[in-house]
């Protein structure tokens, strides 16, 4: 790699987790001296930041690097990085000779020390978490952020849910929580810096457990909220497990705490919900829903669920599909099960067919999406604080999000645009299933 000019691409896949760690990735490379680039034709480093949740991420991953595998001949570096890479391990290097780096994210603030490697000729660089290296969470400060009005801050790693199902304590480790005065150092740095919209991250984010027993997480999120230029303080994603009620007063009491809730369900079958090792049941479930839906304020609730789970019978899923109606939630985001490697699951018979799987997918798709368009007229006629995003000029309209997470496209007379990260009051005129429309409130 020559020393005139260390240029490197970045492709990341999954979550806001992923995407966050790869903030953190590329600060540390531009302090390293390396200039990133948006075509991986004119990189010497290609990494890729990878995700092991969905079905066959391992077959993705490796079809990717072997597209990437044409420009070997051309002097490039390659680096695997993320829950794939913790996942597969040494595995990478012989499936994929051409690979010089494979890191887990625990092992990220080792990074300026395998480049050096790297940049030396080493071939086979493995930066894995042994689980000797669990206990230092990953800090932030060369984080190179992807939005100017928007920032993410990790404030609990890994997850000690073990649910049966799920891959993530494998390849993320325990759950290690960030003390909280760096957390608030963080926070107010990016403050001061112009974001007006913090989120908080976690695997299970409200599992946090301040290492010098200061604040809460609902502690956490009013010191923030309090913070002076925050408008919007927001966290994903919520454990049931962990999920208390000072969150939710918290949330009536800080208009700055957004009024949105997403706390994945996966079942609505407390037998499934026992074979996934959820640790909660159904009944229990709906009693923190019960808490959000006492609340003053209107707080949007969206969910995760798993269709097709082994031994999940018709009857065990109409359960589920009688949940959308009980809860009103305002998305659900639904996946048909599949095996991931090291699981318990993985020993289950996978007792529902594909096809099954498919079709009660799309039975509760639909649905949630006559629910949903139901949920979304509520707000017909009222007035919302808008962050703006873009701008969408064959519609001639401003794209922009709600404190509630929801799309908001809007018009103005105005003949100046507003500016990105910005907020603008709009009327809203019209609803969809995904999406609200509304026009521009003129200031006095």
């Amino acid at each position: 790699m020559s020393a005139a000019a260390k240029t490197f691409y970045m492709e990341t896949f999954g979550c806001q987790m992923n995407a966050h760690d790869s903030e953190k990735v590329i600060g540390t490379l531009e302090h390293e001296g390396y200039v990133r680039v948006q075509d991986e034709e004119a990189a010497e480093l290609i990494l890729y930041n990878t995700c092991s949740i969905r079905d066959k991420a391992e077959q993705k991953v490796f079809h990717r690097l072997n597209e990437y595998k044409r420009m070997q001949g051309e002097g490039k570096q390659f680096a695997v990085l993320g829950c794939v890479a913790q996942q597969e391990g040494e595995k990478i290097f012989e499936k994929a000779p051409f690979v010089s780096l494979v890191s887990g994210s625990a092992s990220y603030r080792n990074l300026p020390e395998m480049l050096v490697r790297l940049e030396a000729g080493e071939k086979r660089i493995t930066g894995l978490d042994d689980r000797r290296t669990q206990d230092a969470t990953f800090d932030t400060e060369f984080t190179t952020r992807s939005n100017p009005h928007r920032g993410y801050i990790t404030i609990i790693e890994g997850c000690d849910k073990f649910c049966s199902y799920c891959v993530v304590p494998y390849t993320r480790g325990k759950e290690r929580s960030r003390a909280s005065d760096s957390i608030m150092a963080e926070a107010q740095r990016m403050a001061s810096l112009g974001y007006t919209d913090i989120q908080l991250l976690g695997q299970n984010v409200n599992s946090y457990r301040d290492p010098l027993g200061q604040r809460t997480f609902a502690q956490v999120l009013e010191s923030i909220g309090v913070l002076h230029g925050v408008r919007r303080v927001r966290f994903t994603t919520s454990h049931p497990r962990d999920f208390t009620p000072d969150i939710i007063e918290v949330i009536d009491r800080m208009p700055t705490v957004c009024d949105h809730v997403h706390l994945p369900v996966q079942s609505g079958s407390s037998a499934v919900l026992k074979a996934m090792q959820r640790e909660y049941t159904r009944e229990w479930y709906l009693e923190r829903i019960g808490w959000i839906k006492a609340a003053k304020r209107d707080i949007s609730m969206t969910t995760d669920i798993i269709v097709g789970f082994p031994g999940e019978t018709e009857e065990d899923f109409e359960m589920t599909m009688s949940l959308l109606d009980e809860v009103g939630y305002d998305a659900v985001y639904a996946f048909q099960y599949s095996q991931r490697p090291n699981t318990p699951a993985v020993g289950m018979p996978d007792t529902v067919p594909d096809d099954v799987k498919s079709s009660r997918l799309q039975r509760l798709m639909d649905a949630q999406r006559e629910r949903q368009r139901i949920a979304y007229e509520r707000h017909m006629g009222q007035v919302m604080d808008v962050m703006v995003e873009g701008y969408n000029s064959q519609r001639g309209q401003i794209t922009g999000r709600s404190s509630q997470n929801k799309t908001v496209n809007f018009t103005t007379t105005q003949p100046i645009l507003p500016a990105l990260g910005s907020y603008q009051q709009v009327k809203i005129t019209r609803s969809f299933p995904n999406s609200l429309v509304g026009e521009a409130v003129l200031a006095g």
